[in-house]
């Protein structure tokens, strides 16, 4: 037995496997950076809560990366595919232009010109985005199935780890610049996402030391575009536009007419419940630095608790709720996910009436963060159920950006909300919410018993 474990444990020494740990970090360091540590940085610099919930809309680039997610899954680029094959080209560029973009936010005052800073938060999560649909897609091709549980496992790691850096991390170097913490200073926030920037040299070095997969799934695409060459070819188009038409179905349709013929009409049903099942964490999470800012946390209280102690939590959520996956089934997991998630929304409607309270704030953050670990455990496993694995990039993008639309475009919204209805009205809100969505976990239970 004791030789089986170390058997197993063998897989974590695998290059590709460690590799995914620091590719993991790369993708995980630029999100918060354009979310919640960007309104923290907002608030500070005294923009109003109703711009700060409308910039949100930026984190939608994250929302519609499937409609270029098949032209980063077949498209090849100039010099880049050539030396270092179609995954890692992609991967590089994607890096370069985000440490470029946060760059480019660390010289710009949003108290000055804020449309500077939107404009480089936009590049900064349109090439996250981008990066996210190419990783998902080495991950996927780079080892056999049977390795999959341990790359993604390090994933997970050097994500949370770069989601600790670029929360906690930033704000604790901001604080440790700042002289005078009642008055704003654009100076420490010009620190803090300069050496962001530099830690994408992190994935940058990775991705150039990692190997291009042997095998790329992109055998049955082009089955399927010759079929549709064949296909249009009879119909009567020919030379360019037949190429244009054959590749577009081949490439881009083929993908999304692959879920729908599956699952048919229950379709509806299970995309319904991806848009909205994540909606009250998300909506709530765009107003949370600016309420521990308004309820007098420092930084440093918030770096620590929120970002440290939250993070973990979601850690230790995550495993939990993969055990639960495993004795209680998916869906039954994601129904006891969903009501933790809208429940503990209703912690900080306490919060709000304690005021400045670390032990409630450590309290609230906790519970919250590990409800949020066992639904997204949950959730993960029942996108991977639902995706074909001759599509999985493209699929896999298609219901990530189906996740993150709605609650997006609502959360742009929830700065005016506090305006007119204050936290506790704004948190209350966020709990009901959730109310759709064990409906729709029930529905979808129903329907495929």
């Amino acid at each position: 037995m004791t030789l089986t474990w170390l058997a197993a444990l063998r897989i974590y020494t695998h290059p590709r496997v460690v590799g995914m740990l620091f590719l993991g970090f790369s993708a995980g360091l630029p999100l918060l950076l354009v979310l919640g540590t960007l309104s923290f940085w907002l608030s500070e610099a005294g923009i109003a809560r109703a711009t700060i919930g409308h910039l949100t809309w930026v984190g939608l680039a994250y929302g519609f990366k499937f409609l270029w997610a098949p032209l980063v899954d077949r498209l090849p680029l100039p010099l880049l595919t050539a030396r270092l094959g179609r995954r890692r080209a992609w991967l590089l560029l994607s890096q370069v232009c985000i440490a470029l973009a946060l760059l480019g936010m660390a010289h710009t005052d949003p108290a000055l010109n804020l449309q500077h800073t939107v404009f480089f938060a936009l590049a900064v999560a349109f090439a996250s985005a981008t990066q996210d649909i190419a990783l998902d897609a080495y991950r996927i091709e780079a080892v056999a199935v049977e390795q999959q549980g341990a790359m993604a496992a390090t994933y997970q790691a050097g994500y949370r780890l770069a989601m600790i850096t670029a929360g906690a991390g930033a704000l604790w170097i901001a604080a440790s610049v700042t002289t005078d913490e009642a008055r704003y200073d654009f100076r420490p926030w010009q620190v803090a996402y300069t050496a962001m920037a530099a830690l994408m040299g992190v994935g940058i070095l990775s991705t150039l030391l990692i190997r291009e997969p042997e095998r790329q799934s992109t055998v049955l695409a082009d089955a399927n575009e010759a079929q549709a060459r064949a296909r249009l070819a009879a119909a009567g188009l020919s030379g360019g536009l037949l190429s244009v038409a054959a590749w577009f179905h081949g490439t881009i349709a083929a993908p999304f007419i692959d879920f729908v013929q599956r699952y048919r009409w229950q379709a509806v049903l299970m995309l319904a419940l991806i848009a909205v099942y994540r909606i009250s964490d998300v909506v709530m999470g765009v107003m949370s630095n600016p309420f521990y800012q308004e309820m007098g946390f420092t930084k440093d209280e918030v770096a620590t608790v929120s970002k440290v102690y939250g993070v973990i939590m979601t850690i230790v959520g995550a495993a939990l709720g993969g055990l639960l996956t495993l004795r209680l089934g998916v869906l039954r997991t994601l129904m006891l996910g969903a009501v933790l998630s809208a429940a503990t929304n209703l912690l900080f409607v306490w919060l709000t009436g304690r005021g400045h309270d670390v032990s409630a704030l450590v309290f609230t953050v906790s519970a919250d963060n590990l409800a949020g670990g066992i639904a997204s455990s949950a959730f993960v496993a029942y996108l991977s159920s639902l995706v074909n694995q001759a599509y999985s990039a493209t699929q896999y993008a298609l219901f990530t950006s189906v996740m993150l639309l709605l609650p997006k475009f609502i959360a742009g919204f929830s700065g005016e909300f506090v305006d007119a209805y204050g936290w506790a009205g704004f948190f209350t809100s966020t709990a009901l919410l959730g109310v759709p969505v064990l409906v729709l976990v029930w529905c979808v239970g129903r329907r495929t018993a």
